[in-house]
C-alpha cells in the first residue's frame, strides 16, 4: 500500500510482536489471568533503529526467538492452551488462541515482504 513501512520496519515489526507475543505468553502460562497492553506498533516501525538498522540483527533475534517459543509449544500440555490472558485491546485469550494469532501473523507478514519483493522487481 502507498505510504506503507518498507520490508526491513515489516522484518523489525516482526521481531517486535513476537518478543511482545512470547513474553505475553509466558505470563498467561504462570500467572493467572494476567493483563496485557497492546503497544503502538505504527510508532514503534518509526523509531530509528527499525527505520534504519539492518534486517540482520533482527533476523538473529528471531531465529532464536522462535526456537525457544517452539521448545516451550511442543511441551505444552493441552490445559495450558486454555490458559487465559487479558489484552486490552482483544479481551480474553487463550494460549492456544494467542499462538495461533501469531501464527497468522507471521504468515501475513511474510506475504507482506513477498509482494513489496514482486512489486519492488527484486
Amino acid at each position: 500500500r502507498p505510504q506503507g513501512w518498507t520490508v526491513r520496519q515489516v522484518v523489525h515489526h516482526v521481531v517486535d510482536s513476537h518478543v511482545n507475543a512470547y513474553v505475553r505468553l509466558r505470563l498467561a502460562l504462570t500467572e493467572d489471568r494476567p493483563d496485557i497492553r497492546g503497544y503502538q506498533q505504527e510508532l514503534w516501525a518509526e523509531l530509528p533503529d527499525a527505520r534504519t538498522l539492518p534486517v540482520e540483527p533482527s533476523l538473529e533475534i528471531l531465529r532464536g526467538l522462535h526456537l525457544r517459543w517452539t521448545a516451550l509449544l511442543d511441551r505444552l500440555e493441552p490445559e495450558q492452551l486454555g490458559r487465559p490472558l487479558e489484552h486490552s485491546e482483544f479481551g480474553t485469550l487463550t494460549v492456544g488462541q494467542l499462538t495461533c494469532l501469531y501464527g497468522w501473523h507471521s504468515r501475513h507478514h511474510v506475504a507482506h515482504i513477498t509482494s513489496l519483493r514482486a512489486r519492488e522487481g527484486w
